[in-house]
């Protein structure tokens, strides 16, 4: 089961990667004039995480030849410097040396999981450069070097746990996970939100990363009375736990999976027929009906020469950030650290999803929360939408509020674990 999802995740990306390499124009290539601004791009071409990472790093050159070729930034070509962190956190934290010190570039696009951004966070700091990190996580991180493109958990949960309350009237959760920091973060948060929902949970229950045997699990799942799982489960385990759910006769219709990380890379790999009737709150869809959206997924899949290729949340996040950077580059027209981390905030962009723009205050990113359900084509559609952008809370799982800030400018020294 394992291994078919992985033949299916490389069918879905590695093809638009190897094109992207062969196709790839002359802007990334040598020969650039002395005046060429230098961007890292720190993202695993090999290893275990290479598949979805390639993406990333695609959804960054095709931002930055996009903004080549509208004159690039302050009139000047961007050049992509591109290192290999092998799905390996000492491998991130020697290339991200390498990037800051030895390159001295200042400004670096890249990290997929919360374990390399933490490996490589000392090296941005100790140097004062800065990192764009697009994935959504966890929160419970405060740094002035650290640029927040994706989702936190009060902007993946704070209006999923009502609406699977009150909308799908679902009362029991059972919650299940993939066991380190960022689903054990995501059922903290849950739990509170089910209370105040006046809803219960049933079960918080993990299981290893890579863990492809679910038979288990699904047993208790059914066995618990449960009428909704929340799943915080990722990467090859997903595949492997969506499969085993319909296998062992479980309906999305009457217990549905509704997650915070399932996503269009995840249902290409185990096959739409196995998450369709389920959800995920995610910021982004590539389902989105805006000509916008159309014109990002038709750009995109000429760029990586694959017509049937996929967008996801992350992979628009680290399409739209290079843009973010480049604003805050302009208004204070220098490339250093201190300039971009001073301009940054405020900052806004019309991405494919909808506006974003950079909260001053934590350095994260405010977007729109959704909820889509997944249908037989492997396809979303948006049944709840938030009305514009909400305030990221990076510590919403430590009673962080909109009145009560904790990640500000001078760090988060109040906040206690």
């Amino acid at each position: 089961m394992l291994t078919i999802s992985r033949r299916r995740l490389l069918a879905a990306s590695a093809a638009s990667t190897a094109a992207a390499a062969v196709t790839a124009p002359a802007w990334i290539r040598p020969a650039f004039a002395a005046d060429t601004i230098k961007v890292g791009a720190l993202y695993s071409q090999t290893g275990g995480l290479s598949i979805v990472e390639k993406m990333l790093a695609n959804a960054v050159r095709l931002a930055v030849s996009e903004i080549n070729a509208t004159g690039g930034v302050m009139g000047r070509p961007v050049e992509v410097v591109l290192e290999d962190g092998a799905s390996d956190p000492k491998t991130f934290n020697e290339k991200a040396s390498k990037l800051v010190t030895r390159d001295r570039i200042e400004t670096v696009f890249g990290c997929h999981t919360s374990a390399s951004r933490k490996a490589v966070l000392p090296v941005f700091e100790r140097r004062n450069a800065m990192l764009f990190y697009q994935t959504h996580y966890e929160g419970f991180e405060c740094s002035k070097n650290v640029v927040y493109s994706g989702a936190v958990a009060n902007q993946q949960l704070g209006n999923y746990i009502p609406w699977i309350v009150q909308k799908l009237g679902k009362k029991k959760f059972f919650i299940v996970g993939s066991n380190y920091v960022y689903p054990r973060e995501m059922a903290k948060v849950s739990k509170k939100l089910i209370e105040q929902a006046g809803a219960t949970w049933v079960a918080d229950e993990y299981l290893e990363l890579g863990h492809s045997e679910w038979a288990s699990m699904v047993r208790k799942i059914k066995e618990s009375g449960a009428d909704v799982v929340l799943s915080n489960v990722v990467g090859d385990s997903l595949v492997a736990f969506y499969r085993e759910y319909k296998n062992q006769g479980m309906s999305q219709a009457v217990v549905p999976i509704c997650a915070t990380v399932t996503s269009e890379i995840e249902i290409a790999a185990m096959g739409p027929e196995y998450a369709a009737g389920s959800y995920t709150s995610v910021p982004y869809f590539m389902s989105i009906d805006t000509p916008a959206n159309k014109s990002f997924i038709e750009r995109y899949r000429k760029f990586v020469n694959d017509p049937k290729a996929v967008t996801y949340h992350s992979l628009e996040a680290a399409y739209f950030q290079v843009f973010l950077w480049k604003q805050a580059v302009e208004a204070g027209k220098s490339t250093s650290a201190d300039s971009i981390r001073a301009r940054i905030g405020g900052q806004s962009f019309d991405a494919p999803g909808g506006k974003v723009r950079i909260d001053p205050d934590s350095l994260h990113a405010w977007v729109t929360p959704r909820i889509g359900q997944w249908q037989a084509d492997g396809q979303s559609k948006v049944v709840d939408a938030a009305p514009g952008p909400v305030r990221p809370l990076p510590y919403f799982a430590y009673g962080e509020t909109n009145d009560n800030l904790m990640c500000t400018p001078k760090g988060a020294a109040q906040v206690k674990a």
